[in-house]
Parts: C-alpha cells; structure tokens; sequence
C-alpha cells in the first residue's frame, strides 16, 4: 500500500518507519523532513487544503503527529489541541475525500489517569478518563476517530502506545523478569503493520512491551491482530519485522 503519514519526521516516525517502509510506500506530511530518503510533503496538519492534496493517490493514513511537549505553556497547549484534535480531524476529512477508507492513529495508554502500575490488569474496554493536557487531548482524538466511523464509514484503528523505544535503548531499559511497559520499535511497527490491515469500525488497542503482561492486558491486540510483544531483555532482535 502507499500510506501517507503525517508526522513521520518526529521521535517515533525515526525509529519505527524504517520497519513499515520495507512493506509499504510512504508519503510523509511533516514541517520537518525526514532523515529517511521518502517521499516527503512539507505542511502543516492546519491546512485542510494541503492534506488533500497529500492524500490523493495514497490508499491508508497513518497519523503520528505531535504536539509540543511543554504542556504548561500557551504553545503547548494550543498545539496539542491543533495536532491531537483539529489535525487528526481535517486529516480524516482529507482522506475520506479522496477516498481513504482507513486510518491508524498512534493513540496512547496516557488516555488513563494517574499511574498505570497502580492499575494492574485493567480491563481492556475500561472507558479513558485522562484529565491532563496530553492525555485530555489524546483521548478526545481517539472520539474523533469514533466520528469518522460513524460520519463517513471509515474503519479506524487506535493504537495506545506506551513509551516506544529503539531496540538498542529499549534493552538497556528493560531487566529479565522485571515488569516493562517500554515497547521495542520493531514491535510498535509491527502493531502499525498489523493496523493497517484490520478494519472493523472503531478499534483501540494496548500495545506495550509488557510481555508477560504483569499489568496490562494485551488480548484483544492478540485476538484481532494476531499481534504480541516479542522484544525480550538479552534478546536482541527477537522482534524483527
């Protein structure tokens, strides 16, 4: 599939878009280039014009931007507001003009409130609840979602990642038989991977490296996505796409 993916020059573009590219062709929509060598769109996800045109010819969307990440600040919070709301809104507008019919949205498990350890093996349909700017807006992105579904018929995937990571720091964080919510890059994109395949409505999906999953369940990603994390400490590799 050619997939556009708005975002694709940050933080997890870098180091989960090499695995997607070896099975797709990607069109990145960023105001910053990739270090990768795709094809590369400049814009802003403000402009419903540019995402249109950034769209025609792609067959999925794969939305990833960010926001700023000082919260606190006016920047902040309007941006994360534009990106993870209004932004992810005119991109689904966008695609399901031209007719893209499917869309995965890198969510996050920060869509729950306070610390996750202190939810262990909460339920996988427990409704988000995050109140803080991120996660406030993170979830009112996955609503967007849920609209598109609803107003156009696309089928959307929401994947609520936690912490991805490069292979090489993801092993030095993680410690054999100790509790990890990190998720190896290779296992992020294969979660990505295995997203843009299903369609079935309005999906959410934990995905965390929590492989022996001491506090997250991961079945309904195992269920409809035939995906798990595989990256295990000492291990190198043992996720590769």
């Amino acid at each position: 599939m050619k997939l556009l993916v708005i975002g694709g020059a940050g933080y997890v573009g870098a180091i989960v878009l090499p695995f997607v590219a070896a099975r797709h062709t990607l069109r990145v929509f960023d105001r910053q280039p990739p270090t990768a060598d795709w094809e590369y769109l400049q814009g802003d996800v403000g402009d419903l014009d540019a995402l249109v045109r950034a769209a025609a010819g792609c067959d999925a969307l794969l939305y990833m931007a960010m926001g700023d990440k000082n919260y606190a600040t006016n920047l902040g919070i309007t941006s994360n507001f534009d990106v993870n709301v209004k932004g992810l809104y005119l991109a689904l507008d966008a695609a399901q003009r031209v007719g893209i019919g499917h869309a995965v949205y890198a969510s996050s498990m920060s869509v729950y409130q306070h610390n996750l350890e202190d939810r262990p093996h909460q339920a996988e349909d427990l409704p988000p609840d995050a109140s803080d700017l991120y996660g406030l807006t993170k979830r009112l992105g996955e609503e967007v979602g849920r609209n598109a579904v609803r107003a156009w018929g696309m089928s959307i995937n929401a994947l609520r990642l936690f912490l991805p990571m490069a292979e090489p720091d993801w092993q030095a964080f993680a410690r054999d038989h100790t509790p990890t919510f990190a998720t190896s890059a290779e296992d992020v994109a294969r979660a990505m991977l295995a997203a843009l395949e299903y369609r079935d409505g309005f999906q959410a999906f934990t995905i965390t490296g929590d492989y022996a999953q001491h506090h997250m369940h991961m079945e309904k990603a195992r269920r409809l996505l035939g995906w798990e994390p595989l990256a295990r400490p000492g291990m190198p590799g043992a996720a590769a796409v």
